[in-house]
Order: structure tokens, then C-alpha cells, then sequence
């Protein structure tokens, strides 16, 4: 804070000059001490100048609701929402949310530093806070096939923009336990900032290898042994609870059971579709559920404010007091967390006036490069008899390996074994022609294909089908709209949501997007895909080879053991 801000605010705080906004009879719930208490709530230039009895250019009587901190979501990335940034934004700063620490890495992963550039120009002017940790592993490991690089050298530029916290979620834990060099740089590059792990199911010696190279959060613990493992090595813990890996429940239930103090643990979504954030809510969707499973009110909004504001060196943020920028909440009911109004550097936020969407660069709107493909371009021999299958978990993005026995035969369909399903990732950013092939249990779907290009995190095209024939239809839409999601159904497209921007993102605006996504979720239930799994972010973290058992590349299967994928046959 600058010394002319100080200044102004000292002046109202001492009442020698009149606030701009003041909350009105407020009970105001204090973060540091898991209490609350009555006041008004005194603002100027955008910040919080004093708390007592004021007098304002303008008043709001809050009527004895209660003033909390704006939410904060620890670790998201918003190109998982389809929808443009701004508008993911605005949509969740009207739940509640007003912070966004942003790792921008599926952009990255497609267009490099083009596109963390896009997400960083889209929010700029969104209303509310976007803190950016900048890509580490882009490409994610040695055996992606992504669109772009990105290196230390090329981070450099970013490192004196206040809006870059550090390091996003380092998935090479395998290249961060043995030190290898261009991940060291790295690392040393921003030491005086926030290093993101990425690090499931590592055993305990390597993750305090891990911890020891700087590695200071994590978001990807599903079950609370391992998060304390993770807090005991010095890591704070992202309860993560998107639309596919739901984690909070499982975590929470730990912290209760094991009464352990909650200052290391805060809330994220990591990906959460934008239907979700309507339906449900965002971070507050979070706090309500952890309330409801018995977390004190406090703690858990605690985990949604001052604890992450904390962890990232956010001083301004997650509180209020004095000093601190008045992004807040008003709300009738903690518990069941009824917002009835967001304020973002002391204004109100108001759907009407931020949900223009900016306009995308043309470049990052032509990046699926392929040709149409062929039916037969799908046939997976079976030469053996015990074949390698991807087993998919419901509530889950992990995988179990299974080995089953099937005929020899020269084409594998899941019509003959109606409990497994084809699945094809084909590489569509540098004309390679690589297509990876496999089978999978779990994912259910009958009659049809799934197809999308949102394919974590190289984002290469995804199909998942019970017949050649529709999944190369649905390949073949996807190539003509530049990525989206696309459901067929017996030969013919059921629907589809085109996603042009980077094969990521859609320009036509959350409620014709949710139109498309909820009919097509709803087909591909009735097709059999289990009503407890997302049927998009479920088939997206499939080609994903930082996360255990198996995966499928464009290169073929995958082992994910030991911290390091492996192809398999």
C-alpha cells in the first residue's frame, strides 16, 4: 500500500474525512479469532479504513447479516470451466468467489505463451481478484505430445508482474525427486515465491523429497492419510471439490475424526464446469458442504478466506480489517451460506455489467490440425489374450489397471464385450498421426461415442465409443468446429458444443453452453454412462500420465508407477 492510499485511509479511519461506502450494522465474522461481532464497516478507494461507528457518502444497512471475507479458490484452471475467462469469472464472483489463484496451463499446453497471455489480457478487468501461477510442466512429461514448450527461460518475463504468485502444480514429481536440471531451474527461478505440487500417491520418502525441493501446497489428496503425510512434510492442502474429483467429503470427515487443526488445509475447485458453478455454487458450495458434514462454521470459512490468502502471501486479502481491500459478502445465513450481495474493491458486483465476452485472437481459434480421419483408422488388434484395460473409479480421476482376457481377434469392439468400451486419443496439434488405442470399464456408454478436446493436459482430441464407425463421426466433428464436446448416438450427432478457443473454451456464452452440455449429459446417462460420473471431465483426465494406474497417449497406454509414466502394450 502506497504512501497516498495510506493517507486517505488514516484520514477516514480517524473520521476527518468521509468514507465512500459504509456497511451498516454488520456482523462482521473475524477470521483471526473464529468469532464475530457488530460494527460498521467504513470503506475508501477500494479498501477497508476502519470498523466502529461510521458515516459514509453512501450507506448500506445490513441489517444484522453477517459480513464475511470474499471467497478465495486456491488452485483452478479457468480454461476447465468452456467458458470464456471473464465470463467463468463473473459468473463465480456472483457465488461468492473473489479471488482466483489461476494456473493457466491448458492454455499453455496448447498455445504456449500466447495463451497464458490471453488469460491473463481476458481478466484483467473482471470483477474480482486473478492471481496467476505460472506452467511448470508444459509439456506435462517426456511422452506428451502437446502443442507448445515452455521454459524457464521464457518464465523470466513474468516474474515482476504482481499478478504471477509462482510456480503452478509441478506434475514431474519424478524429474523434482531426482533433481534433474531443467526442472531445478525452474525451481530456483522462483524461490522467493509459491512453488504448486501435483503429487498423488507418492510414498512417503520421495514425497519428503519432494517437500524438500520447495514444494509448498498440493491439491490432490482423495484421502486424509495421505493429506497429514503432506502436512507433515510442511505442504497446506487444497480440499479439492470440482465436478469430477470430488475430495471433501473424504478429507473433512479426516479432520473431524481426527481433530486436527484445519490452519493448513483451504478450498479449491481445480475443474469445475460452469453448470456446476450455477447449480451448486463454487467455493461456497465447498464451505456449505464442509458445514453440513460437521466442520465448525468458522474453520470452514477460514479454509475459504484467510487460509489461503496466507499461504500465498496475499496481505491484502482473506480478511476484514483495516488495510485490507473490501472484498466481501453479505449473508443471511452462514451455514447454508445465502449470499444476498458480492463487493469487490468496494463495489458491488452486478451480473449486467461484467458479462460481456472479450473477443479471442484468431490465432488461438485454428489449433486442431488434422485432417478427417477413417473408420479404420480405429481397429485395435487383440494379439494376446490377457489385454491391458483402463478401470475408471466413479467420484474419481484415478484409474486401476486391469488384465483381462479376451479372443484374439483383428478388431476389438465393445459391442462384442458390452462391459468394455474402445477409447482413442489422437494427436491433433502437429499432423503427427499418432493415435493411442485401448479399452476401458466403467465409462458405460452404449450405442455410441463421446468425443472431446479437452484432453488434460495436452489437450489432443479424445473418444471413447462402443463402435469404429461413431467414434471416427465424432473425431471428425470435433475437427471441423476446432474442438467442443460431441455425443453420437447410433450414427448420427445427438449434439455438440463447439469450444474454438484453443479447443478449450466457447464463445457463444455459459447459457447456450449449458443447454448443449446439460442435454447432452443427460443422452449419455441413458446411454449408461454411470449418473455419478461427469461424463466430459471423467473421458478428459484420461490421457492425463501424471496420475495413477494407466492412462491412455496418443502414443498408446501408459503406467503411471513410481512417479514416472511408462508406455505399455
Amino acid at each position: 500500500m502506497n504512501n497516498r492510499l495510506q493517507a486517505i485511509l488514516s484520514h477516514v479511519c480517524l473520521k476527518t474525512k468521509e468514507a465512500d461506502l459504509v456497511i451498516k450494522n454488520a456482523r462482521i465474522l473475524d477470521v483471526f479469532t473464529g468469532t464475530d461481532y457488530e460494527g460498521d464497516v467504513a470503506i475508501a478507494q477500494g479498501y477497508i479504513a476502519g470498523i466502529g461507528d461510521y458515516r459514509g457518502k453512501r450507506e448500506v444497512d445490513a441489517k444484522g447479516k453477517f459480513l464475511v471475507p470474499g471467497f478465495i479458490d486456491a488452485h483452478l484452471h479457468l480454461e476447465s470451466t468452456m467458458v470464456s475467462p471473464h465470463e467463468l469469472i463473473t459468473t463465480a464472483a456472483l457465488k461468492g468467489t473473489t479471488s482466483f489463484i489461476v494456473d493457466p496451463h491448458e492454455a499453455c499446453n496448447v498455445s504456449g505463451k500466447e495463451g497464458i497471455d490471453y488469460i491473463l489480457k481476458q481478466s484483467e478487468k473482471s470483477p474480482a481478484n486473478v492471481f496467476l501461477m505460472l506452467p511448470s510442466c508444459v509439456p506435462a512429461t517426456e511422452i506428451d505430445d502437446n502443442g507448445a514448450d515452455f521454459t524457464a527461460e521464457e518464465m523470466k518475463e513474468y516474474l515482476n508482474n504482481p499478478r504471477i504468485l509462482g510456480l503452478g502444480e509441478v506434475m514431474d514429481d519424478y524429474s523434482v525427486i531426482h533433481r534433474k536440471k531443467s526442472m531445478m531451474d525452474k525451481l530456483r527461478l522462483f524461490s522467493n515465491h509459491v512453488l504448486d505440487g501435483h503429487a498423488p500417491f507418492l510414498p512417503k520418502e520421495d514425497l519428503q523429497a519432494y517437500a524438500l525441493a520447495g514444494i509448498q501446497t498440493d491439491h490432490e489428496a482423495i484421502d486424509f492419510d495421505y493429506a497429514l503425510e503432506q502436512i507433515r512434510a510442511g505442504m497446506h492442502i487444497h480440499v479439492r471439490e470440482g465436478s469430477a474429483a470430488r475430495n471433501l467429503e473424504a478429507l473433512v470427515k479426516g479432520i473431524l475424526s481426527n481433530k486436527v487443526d484445519t490452519r493448513a488445509f483451504s478450498f479449491c475447485t481445480d475443474d469445475k464446469h460452469i453448470e456446476d458453478i450455477l447449480s451448486e455454487g463454487h467455493i461456497s458450495h465447498a464451505v456449505r458442504k464442509a458445514i453440513a458434514l460437521g466442520l465448525p462454521v468458522a474453520n470452514a470459512y477460514q479454509m475459504a478466506t484467510i487460509n489461503t490468502a496466507e499461504c500465498y502471501g496475499l496481505s491484502h486479502l482473506g480478511a476484514i480489517t483495516v488495510g485490507r481491500q473490501a472484498d466481501f459478502l453479505l449473508i443471511s445465513d452462514l451455514e447454508k451460506v445465502k449470499i444476498n450481495a458480492v463487493f469487490h474493491n468496494g463495489k458491488e458486483v452486478v451480473e449486467s455489467e461484467h458479462l460481456t465476452i472479450p473477443r479471442c485472437p484468431k490465432k488461438l481459434k485454428k489449433t486442431v490440425h488434422l485432417s478427417p480421419l477413417k473408420p479404420e483408422a480405429f481397429r485395435l488388434p487383440i494379439s494376446k489374450q490377457e489385454a491391458n484395460v483402463i478401470a475408471m473409479e466413479e467420484g474419481q480421476i484415478t484409474t486401476k489397471r486391469l488384465q483381462v482376457m479376451l479372443k484374439r481377434s483383428a478388431n476389438f469392439t465393445g459391442e462384442e464385450y458390452p462391459e468394455y468400451q474402445k477409447i482413442a486419443v489422437v494427436e491433433r496439434h502437429r499432423r503427427s498421426g499418432k493415435i493411442g488405442l485401448g479399452i476401458c470399464q466403467g465409462y458405460g456408454i452404449h450405442g455410441g461415442a463421446i468425443a472431446s478436446s479437452v484432453c488434460h493436459d495436452s489437450h489432443n482430441l479424445i473418444v471413447i465409443g462402443d463402435n469404429d464407425r461413431d467414434m471416427c463421426l465424432a473425431i471428425n466433428k470435433l475437427i471441423r468446429s476446432q474442438g467442443g464436446f460431441v455425443l453420437v448416438q447410433e450414427g448420427k450427432v445427438y449434439d455438440s458444443l463447439p469450444l474454438p478457443i484453443m479447443g478449450l473454451m466457447c464463445d457463444c456464452g455459459f447459457t447456450e453452453a449449458s443447454k448443449h452440455l446439460e442435454n447432452m449429459k443427460k443422452k449419455a446417462h441413458e446411454m449408461g454412462v454411470p449418473n455419478g460420473m461427469d461424463p466430459f471431465i471423467s473421458l478428459s483426465f484420461l490421457a492425463l500420465p501424471v496420475i495413477p494406474e494407466i492412462r491412455i497417449t496418443p502414443r498408446g497406454l501408459c503406467l503411471v508407477q513410481n512417479g514416472k509414466p511408462r508406455l505399455i502394450q
